[in-house]
């Protein structure tokens, strides 16, 4: 697990994420008695002073949040436009959330279920199935292999082309009826993303034995679990969307895979690779993170935009990997120098890194585990049976004549 070693550097920490009441009023422009009011009603965190038990800390960055809310809320049609952007919530969904840098699967705390759950009971509880297992029933679609020249997002998207009519759109369908696809679609991705053969077993055990890592299934079921959904993130919205319309699950997760593709999304974790390979050569680590924090270049696998102060997902992941000096030393130093935590991509290339995995691991983990979340999605979206289409705020050019 992610820890701060010493005083020295939880106090680096402090001061540059922490401010005292006086400032935390200014930043959020109110007294000192209605930040004290907002704190006792739950509303914003505070962190007891190390060096003064007495006194209160703030975040910066949870007050500026807030602040800029608030700001938005007088202006509905910037409000809009910023929620697109990491802002206020524009969907209504009872499948996942983040609350004070945790994060619950429909009310569980998702870091306490993935001790136990695999992520097929992760998929019965997210599609609302009760009691009954989707996975039970026998896996009867005849596979062919995917080209071998195409990328992991690719081999996924190739086999769910080639199998979309056999599968049930979402339109005017019962749930139920729709497990069973769901369940399906879900051991497609496992056949094409890892080549493994279709077998009667709990997928991470299935993982495990085709890897020759007998010893690391626990790893890969903790993984599959903690990336099962994520709130509203970009593949997720784009399932949604695809959804919304009454295309086959296979669609849905099909968006979702082609919103992954991109650098920003999915890419993030080859360049979290690329950072490993680039730290392993580097000489002096410390040196080289020091020399890209210098240029402003900001270090894929750290930090996370949801939660304050570290994320639970690769926090939880990162206590159970086997010890790795080299992923430890990476990790620390990062903190030290720019007070950001390793996030879930960081997490699962290490543990990739640690076993001596294929390649494309992390990236086929966090795929495979967040199918289920898709799938979710796209049956939550079928329940509330609206079309999701945004109206577009035109900034172009207007022309008073009509052109001859």
């Amino acid at each position: 697990m992610v820890k701060i070693d010493t005083y020295n550097q939880y106090e680096k920490a402090v001061t540059q994420r922490l401010v005292n009441s006086e400032r935390a009023a200014a930043i959020l422009g109110v007294s000192r008695q209605t930040l004290y009011a907002y704190v006792s009603r739950g509303q914003i965190r505070a962190e007891v002073d190390p060096a003064d038990p007495r006194r209160q800390l703030y975040d910066a960055r949870e007050l500026e949040a807030i602040a800029a809310r608030k700001a938005l809320g007088r202006k509905p049609r910037e409000a809009a436009a910023n929620a697109l952007d990491w802002g206020l919530p524009v969907l209504n969904s009872a499948l996942s959330h983040i609350s004070n840098d945790t994060l619950f699967y429909r009310g569980i705390d998702a870091i306490e279920f993935s001790r136990h759950a695999t992520l097929e009971s992760t998929a019965r509880l997210l599609w609302g199935c009760g009691s009954t297992d989707p996975f039970a029933l026998p896996f009867t679609h005849a596979m062919l292999q995917p080209p071998h020249e195409l990328s992991l997002v690719a081999k996924c998207q190739f086999i769910l082309a080639l199998h979309a009519s056999d599968l049930p759109t979402i339109w005017r369908r019962d749930q139920r009826n729709l497990w069973p696809s769901a369940a399906s679609i879900v051991r497609m991705l496992e056949w094409a993303g890892a080549g493994c053969p279709i077998a009667e077993l709990p997928v991470h055990e299935a993982l495990a034995r085709h890897w020759d890592r007998v010893e690391a299934a626990d790893l890969f079921r903790r993984a599959l679990v903690l990336v099962a959904d994520h709130e509203l993130n970009a593949s997720t919205f784009a399932a949604r969307v695809v959804a919304s319309t009454g295309g086959s699950l296979a669609a849905a997760v099909t968006g979702g895979l082609a919103a992954l593709s991109g650098p920003r999304h999915g890419g993030q974790i080859p360049m979290v690779e690329a950072l490993f390979e680039q730290a392993r050569q580097a000489g002096d680590l410390r040196a080289f993170i020091d020399a890209k924090l210098r240029l402003g270049e900001r270090l894929p696998g750290f930090g996370h935009p949801l939660y304050l102060v570290a994320d639970p997902r690769a926090n939880e992941l990162l206590h159970w990997l086997p010890e790795d000096r080299f992923r430890m030393e990476l990790s620390d130093v990062v903190f030290e120098l720019s007070g950001h935590r390793p996030n879930i991509d960081f997490a699962l290339v290490g543990l990739r890194h640690t076993l001596g995995l294929p390649q494309d691991t992390a990236l086929f983990l966090f795929l495979l585990g967040r199918s289920v979340g898709w799938i979710a999605h796209a049956l939550e979206q079928h329940s509330d049976g609206r079309v999701i289409r945004p109206r577009a705020s035109y900034v172009g050019q207007r022309s008073e004549t009509i052109p001859r």
